[in-house]
């Protein structure tokens, strides 16, 4: 697997297109890098960019960034909303992907260096890339903004890691850069309806790991009080690994609460969202909505539709899009604008098809909506599936048509469980149905994989048939690759039969005490999860037959054939459970 880390740069222009298309051009212009997101801000005056790639491109197109920046941003005129220091205010290194946050350090520092040398301007590098403790917090270097800067880099304490300590003509225009190696950060903004900067200020600070200071009596305009070294004594936040500070947005005609979440283990966005909302409804005021500036991982949504989800009682065992749907929607993602969240989730746009289908997909059609380029069987239309498996071509074959029944048995067993979950009168099972339908899915999920497992599995046997036999040496990695594929290919569809298996426990469950108006649904998905697990076992003997290691097909089929039995078993039992109930 390739190193892969992440760029984040924020620039200090958000107004002028021309100004900010110019910037990111350089990054689509650098190989081996790919721009991600571009995130204007009118009232901040301010652009968060995102790319990534692999840590030498990377670099590369950063410097080449910054160096743009300061060509065309002028610091001296800058105004803005949001803390800002330099023409690229920060730029922070995120590692993803088969890279170290040592590793991603050690780039901050190359990177620091080179622009500090050859662009001469002041570096100052915070979080983990820190060279001092007090540099750690990316506030304490921004402390005077650009406004203070001057006075702030000829100081003793604050000189910068890198380049010139001298408020020069250079870095009169181009400010300074704060360069970081840090972990995946979100900035989150949450709508507020007021004006008032100082009681959205008086929310982040219930919120956030700072807190406020702490004052005599508990007042406002109290003594503030501190500890015997003279440091002022704070009373900290709800949450740890949280920074927040109010502002007034004149664009939107409100105040905002503008976050950034450090560590989303340990403060969840959702959390943040509804204790935000419990503060402000104390004062008076009501979160009307929220805005994510830049990327986010995936899983910040799910675990949030998820959150809104078990609020309202409501089965989890719904479609990805879904649950990513009601997370957008309850945190009114889009009240200030269109939240596309194929354009904002990280792991989309980086494994995103660059044509994405019009029609329904054989797996829309299974309520299931993975993004993996890897599964091109599954991103087909139903009827291009059906097309291509009725051509000459020997794949799609059985193996793939077999877990395809089980994907079909698993979802209409998931579907009598959601449809249980809100049945009127049933209110209080609605967890039981959910977690049973969480099951459903996961098989469902796990056999769509295999719909195009089977059909790889194949196209090795085949591309290892195709290998050269010329002499002895030869002759004996062709026969080896030959029975490695065949393994896999036994190996495949055995693991479509375990899997359409266990979704029977799921569809027994629905039979004996889902929604009776759906006990034909359950049925019909014992019939396909049978003909999965039958289809299946003719794969697996079919393939048995061409392995030389005849210990392993034995044991196999055995294996497979107790779970044909158990499946006559349970089949018996649903099936009359069905016509009981008919």
């Amino acid at each position: 697997m390739n190193k892969l880390i992440e760029c984040v740069p924020n620039i200090s222009e958000g107004r002028n297109m021309n100004i900010i298309n110019s910037i990111t051009e350089v990054i689509e212009k650098c190989d081996g890098v790919r721009l991600l997101n571009v995130d204007p801000g009118k009232a901040t005056n301010r652009t968060v960019i995102t790319f990534i790639g692999e840590p030498e491109p990377v670099l590369e197109a950063a410097y080449q960034l910054i160096s743009k920046s300061k060509e065309l941003i002028d610091m001296s005129s800058h105004k803005g909303e949001h803390p800002r220091m330099g023409a690229v205010d920060v730029c922070p290194l995120v590692p993803i992907s088969n890279t170290t946050m040592e590793e991603t350090v050690v780039y901050a520092h190359r990177l620091s260096e080179r622009v500090g040398k050859e662009l001469g301007i002041p570096v100052y590098c915070y979080e983990r890339a820190a060279k001092k403790k007090e540099r750690i917090n990316l506030a304490a270097c921004r402390s005077g903004e650009y406004e203070g800067l001057q006075k702030k880099i000829s100081s003793k304490n604050w000189k910068p890691d890198y380049g010139p300590n001298d408020f020069n003509s250079s870095v009169e225009k181009s400010g300074a850069t704060a360069i970081a190696a840090r972990d995946f950060l979100i900035a989150y903004n949450v709508n507020i309806n007021t004006t008032s900067t100082r009681r959205a200020n008086s929310i982040a600070f219930d919120l956030r790991e700072a807190g406020r200071i702490k004052r005599e009596g508990g007042r406002l305009n109290g003594k503030i009080l501190k500890d015997k070294k003279g440091n002022v004594i704070r009373e900290p936040g709800y949450f740890k690994n949280l920074k927040g500070i109010g502002w007034y947005i004149e664009e939107y005609g409100i105040a905002q609460i503008s976050y950034n979440l450090t560590n989303i283990n340990t403060t969840p966005l959702h959390e943040v969202f509804d204790k935000t909302c419990e503060r402000a409804q104390i004062r008076g005021l009501r979160v009307t909505g929220s805005e994510l500036i830049g990327l986010v991982p995936k899983k910040v949504l799910i675990d949030a539709g998820q959150y809104f989800l078990i609020k309202q009682k409501r089965s989890l065992a719904i479609p990805e899009k879904d649950i990513i749907h009601i997370a957008i929607k309850s945190l009114g993602l889009d009240e200030l604008s269109k939240f596309n969240p194929n354009e904002r989730i990280i792991e989309y746009l980086i494994q995103s098809n660059d044509n994405p289908l019009a029609k329904m997909t054989i797996e829309d059609s299974a309520n299931e909506t993975s993004r993996s380029n890897d599964n091109p069987l599954a991103k087909m239309t139903i009827q291009d599936f059906a097309n291509e498996t009725s051509s000459e071509s020997p794949a799609p074959g059985g193996g793939s048509i077999a877990a395809y029944c089980g994907v079909l048995g698993s979802a209409l067993a998931t579907m009598v469980a959601n449809l249980s979950a809100h049945k009127r009168g049933w209110d209080d099972r609605w967890e039981f149905f959910s977690k049973w339908g969480e099951k459903g899915i996961g098989c469902q999920n796990q056999l769509l994989e295999l719909v195009d497992r089977d059909t790889h599995a194949f196209n090795e046997i085949m591309k290892a048939f195709s290998l050269p036999k010329e002499n002895d040496k030869q002759l004996a990695i062709r026969n080896k690759e030959i029975q490695k594929a065949t393994k896999n290919a036994i190996n495949v569809p055995f693991e479509i039969m375990k899997t359409s298996f266990n979704s029977i426990e799921v569809i027994m469950k629905m039979a004996e005490e889902g929604n009776p108006n759906s006990i034909s649904d359950a049925g019909v998905a014992m019939h396909c999860a049978r003909a999965a697990i039958m289809g299946a076992f003719l794969n697996v003997k079919i393939n048995c037959k061409d392995l030389d290691d005849k210990k392993y097909v034995q044991k196999i089929l055995k294996s497979a054939k107790n779970i044909i039995d158990k499946t006559d078993i349970l089949e018996h039992k649903i099936l009359k459970i069905v016509e009981d109930k008919l």
